[in-house]
């Protein structure tokens, strides 16, 4: 049973509440009667080998213009709680991985932390997709700018980005002959001292960057396409994509099956896979998104089916 949550997020003040998937799950534990506990980077640290945190007791409710209270911060142990929640945006930075090593303490305490802190720092939401090379578009990482343009020679149109960004940032297409091409890739390797990752364009993009949330290894049973603007090749919805909710195929389901072993395997119980088409891009471990979106668009709880999953982890 959940009695306390703590959950380790950005400013509750920034949210934008009509589609923030942290909110929805705020709402939930709130609606099961979860005393809530919120707190940020700043607010998490060690006292003798135990993890403490500096969090604030807060209420929720469905209302843009006051969606919260908070009460004043109090220090306590990580151990006081029975679940934390990670659900702080990228980029994945030194300080979110000494983040992931504190809370490993409190993890050894006995607290359920969701997604696990190992499985967090071993996760890099784009290299993880090698994991399944089956589910994916040919795909090559490297810092050498001239790695980079041969494989984009050998495959022609391209999209490459960088390993540590989200929401559609610092993603470029480039096509044969781009006069771009060359400060296109030593903007993104910064002259060969950063890596970039390189695939081949995939040109079902025009009908949306599919969002799958995977709970625990089941999938919800419906995907949130997210359609580019006109004039855009980014589906992100922080881009202007246009979210699009649709049931999932039967090929969605496959590559569902194939990642959904290894992902329990680690403890990444809230997962967000990117499809485009027929192949995996992406597997967001971090802070996925879309669940108010589809819940919105079908009448689901997907917070609810979360906490369904995690008060069985703590029976």
């Amino acid at each position: 049973m959940l009695r306390r949550l703590a959950v380790l997020m950005d400013p509750i003040q920034k949210l934008k509440i009509y589609k923030d998937s942290t909110f929805a799950m705020l709402l939930e534990a709130q609606r099961r009667g979860i005393e809530l506990h919120c707190f940020e980077q700043a607010d998490l640290g060690l006292d003798h080998g135990r993890a403490w945190v500096r969090a604030q007791r807060t209420r929720v409710r469905d209302d843009v213009n006051a969606w919260f209270e908070q009460d004043p911060p109090v220090r306590e142990f990580a151990d006081a709680f029975d679940c934390i929640l990670l659900r702080k945006d990228p980029p994945f930075d030194a300080e979110y991985l000494y983040d992931t090593q504190i809370l490993e303490h409190a993890e050894a305490a006995g607290v359920l932390v969701v997604n696990r802190p190992q499985a967090l720092r071993d996760a890099n939401e784009k290299l993880f997709t090698a994991l399944f090379p089956q589910c994916c578009p040919p795909t090559l990482v490297a810092r050498k700018t001239d790695d980079l343009r041969a494989f984009a020679t050998s495959y022609g149109e391209c999209v490459i980005k960088v390993l540590d960004a989200m929401g559609g940032a610092s993603i470029f297409r480039i096509r044969p002959g781009d006069p771009n091409l060359n400060v296109i890739l030593e903007t993104i390797t910064l002259e060969g001292r950063r890596s970039g990752l390189i695939q081949q364009y995939v040109p079902d993009i025009v009908h949306g960057d599919k969002r799958i949330l995977l709970i625990d290894g089941e999938p919800v049973p419906y995907a949130l396409a997210r359609i580019p603007r006109d004039g855009e090749f980014r589906g992100n919805l922080a881009r202007g994509g246009r979210g699009r909710g649709q049931p999932l195929s039967d090929h969605d389901r496959w590559i569902c099956a194939e990642v959904a072993p290894e992902l329990k395997r680690r403890g990444l119980i809230f997962v967000g896979l990117d499809v485009i088409g027929t192949y995996l891009t992406e597997v967001n471990v971090t802070s996925p998104t879309c669940i108010r979106e589809l819940d919105a668009q079908f009448g689901l709880n997907i917070a609810g089916t979360l906490f369904d999953r995690l008060e069985a982890m703590r029976a």
